[in-house]
């Protein structure tokens, strides 16, 4: 089960009580492993303990000196971190949202800042180097405004928009209603 604490010692209790050993024993197991790749590194975890990718990843993270998964806590941190152009984009996508809906609360949830309703998403977005994939968390959004996307590089459950995307605030505003009206 998935923990809410994002550090990395919150996955120890789970370690030790599934694979029988308790944390000396696995940070002895890193030490022999250091300098080795992370993939090795992970590699090594399930092959030869049965580690499920995120107890690997927590203790591999953990023994590279990253105490937490959480990365930014504020949208500031986040768009310190992304190119100049898709700040300004990302922030006019948000404000165009936030706008219509003061009501949303934001949230940095998987290291990107997303809006929600209530305890459901209903807008998230994440830059690449490339692209701003935005998320309306419903296929039957997807669905429903494609048509109106078609310029839009539309995946299964995420669109990608050019880092200089003329942000279209209705559009981005009837996605959000649409994924509101959904029942919780």
């Amino acid at each position: 089960m998935a923990t809410k604490d994002s550090s990395r010692e919150a996955h120890f209790p789970a370690i030790e009580k599934k694979y029988g050993e308790k944390m000396s024993y696995w940070h002895k197991v890193m030490k022999e492993l250091e300098g080795e790749k992370y993939p090795a590194q992970i590699a090594y975890l399930r092959e030869n303990y049965g580690f499920s990718q995120a107890h690997a990843n927590a203790l591999v993270m953990y023994s590279r000196g990253s105490v937490s998964s959480k990365k930014f806590t504020t949208m500031a941190e986040y768009l310190k971190t992304v190119d100049p152009v898709q700040e300004k984009t990302v922030k006019a996508m948000f404000k165009a949202i936030t706008t219509k809906y003061p009501k949303l609360t934001f949230e940095i949830a998987w290291n990107k800042p997303m809006l929600k309703d209530g305890d459901k998403y209903v807008f998230a977005a994440s830059c690449s180097k490339k692209s701003i994939l935005i998320h309306p968390w419903s296929n039957k959004v997807m669905k429903t405004f494609a048509p109106k996307m078609e310029d839009l590089d539309i995946k299964l459950k995420t669109i990608g928009v050019p880092n200089d995307w003329k942000v279209d605030a209705k559009l981005l505003q009837d996605m959000v209603k649409a994924r509101m009206a959904e029942k919780k």
